[in-house]
């Protein structure tokens, strides 16, 4: 069965589909997201001291306000692929294609491609936001190996908090009470705010399931959907990419993603070479932007 497509989309149209795959990777759920960044955004918190003080007459100059900056770089990234058409076939249901040798495809086909791109991009940004190194694919995430933003090597006023040992069902509940006692000493300022979470790997969660289960916690022998994911009262943020064995701390609104979805070189483009060089093959051609970056570290905990 022969395909006909050529589509190309730029700019906002491909902004619109790459926001779409952007959404599969659900750590973003938890990060602020900064869109449109054309090469740099400056984060830029500001701290107050002494700023209030007693009522007088006259102007007297009181406190100080500490102004921070951050730079957020999204990297530019890519996606090439010579897909055979007949490997698409596979998958596609036979409901949604014409019988006869050479018909068109339905409309819904360039979706169907893009939805399969869009499933390499949301897992490729989720591996990048909390594992990625500064190496060609990725971008630099939270917790990547030497170079990671959390690292205590790379911003020395983010919280260190020690595991006891590799996270098991019988010792997750105790590396999550170190982990919240290092919180009430060290970020007790944005303890109650209402964005902060602790991030965790689906397999760390699933060992508090079993921890909590197995406790009957509340009856939550089952740990059913009516089950809310917190511990101690901390809501808790399951990450996809997330690494295993550690923890991280920290409030929606000090974790930053960054991308540029309306620009010209954020695009889609789908070429079908049967007009060209004969063959059933088909090239994807994708081009977005992604990078991570943390506000204030000092307000934020790492467990490892």
């Amino acid at each position: 069965m022969a395909f006909t497509t050529t589509s190309n989309y730029a700019g906002k149209a491909a902004g619109f589909y790459i926001s779409a795959a952007l959404k599969q990777a659900n750590s973003l759920d938890y990060l602020t997201m900064i869109e449109n960044v054309k090469f740099k955004s400056n984060i830029q918190r500001m701290a107050g001291s002494g700023v209030v003080a007693d009522a007088t007459c006259d102007f007297t100059d009181a406190g100080t306000l500490a102004l921070t900056e951050k730079v957020l770089e999204p990297k530019n990234l890519q996606i090439n692929l010579d897909l055979c058409k007949s490997t698409l076939l596979d998958s596609w249901e036979a409901t949604q294609m014409r019988a006869g040798a050479g018909a068109p495809p339905p409309a819904s086909f360039d979706d169907y491609v893009i939805s399969y791109m869009g499933e390499i991009i949301a897992e490729a940004t989720e591996e990048s936001i909390w594992s990625g190194t500064a190496v060609a694919g990725k971008f630099n995430g939270f917790l990547g190996a030497v170079t990671g933003l959390l690292l205590p090597g790379v911003d020395g006023t983010v919280v260190q908090s020690s595991a006891s040992a590799a996270y098991t069902a019988a010792n997750i509940i105790a590396n999550l009470q170190t982990l919240t006692a290092d919180m009430a000493a060290n970020i007790s300022a944005v303890l109650r705010k209402e964005d902060l979470h602790i991030y965790m790997s689906p397999k760390t969660y699933a060992l508090y399931v079993s921890a909590v289960s197995t406790l009957g916690y509340v009856n939550a022998y089952n740990m059913n959907g009516d089950y809310a994911p917190v511990f101690e009262g901390y809501k808790i943020a399951v990450c996809n990419g997330m690494a295993n064995d550690q923890l991280v701390a920290a409030e929606k609104s000090n974790l930053f993603y960054g991308t540029d979805l309306l620009s010209d070189s954020t695009r889609i483009t789908l070429l079908d070479l049967a007009n060209l060089d004969g063959s059933d093959n088909l090239r994807l051609v994708c081009r977005y932007s992604g990078g991570v970056q943390t506000g204030v570290g000092a307000d934020i905990v790492r467990q490892s």
